[in-house]
C-alpha cells in the first residue's frame, strides 16, 4: 500500500480529513489525529486501544506490524505499508478512528443501513400540511 491508499480509505470514515501530525501526514477526526505516516515514508502508525492489543499484531502478524523503543508502553503500533492489505488496513483505522471520534460520530457509524433508510423514507411521506380556511 501507499500513504494516498491509507489517506483514502480514511476518509470514507466519517469527518475524517488528512492534516498534519509530528510534521508528517496524518489522519484526523475533528482535529484529533489516529494514524500518521512516519518520516520513512513507508510506515505508518495506528494507535491501538492498549498495549496488549499491540502487542497481540506484533505477535500475530510480525511480517505488518512492529514497534521502537520510543513506543514501548505507548497504545500505537507501526506497520509496513508494503506489507499491508486493504482489508487490514481499513480494520486498523476504524479500530483507531473509534479511539478519538466523539460518541455521536461513532453512532453514526455505527447506526444499521435500515434504520437511516427508514428515517429517510419516513421523512419523505410526512404529510404536508392542508392550508386553513378563512
Amino acid at each position: 500500500m501507499k500513504w494516498e491508499q491509507v489517506s483514502e480509505l480514511a476518509r470514507e470514515l466519517p469527518e475524517v480529513v488528512e492534516d498534519t501530525w509530528f510534521r508528517t501526514p496524518a489522519m484526523k477526526v475533528r482535529g484529533k489525529g489516529f494514524c500518521r505516516l512516519r518520516e520513512e515514508g513507508d510506515v505508518i502508525v495506528f494507535l491501538t486501544e492498549s498495549v496488549d492489543e499491540q502487542e497481540f499484531l506484533i505477535e500475530n502478524r510480525p511480517d505488518i506490524y512492529y514497534i521502537t523503543d520510543h513506543y514501548r508502553g505507548y497504545a500505537a503500533v507501526l506497520a509496513r505499508l508494503p506489507a499491508l492489505t486493504v482489508p487490514e488496513c481499513r480494520l486498523r483505522l476504524e479500530r483507531a478512528w473509534r479511539l478519538k471520534a466523539p460518541k455521536a460520530l461513532l453512532q453514526q457509524l455505527d447506526a444499521p443501513a435500515t434504520t437511516t433508510k427508514a428515517r429517510t423514507k419516513t421523512a419523505a411521506k410526512k404529510p404536508k400540511a392542508k392550508p386553513r380556511s378563512a
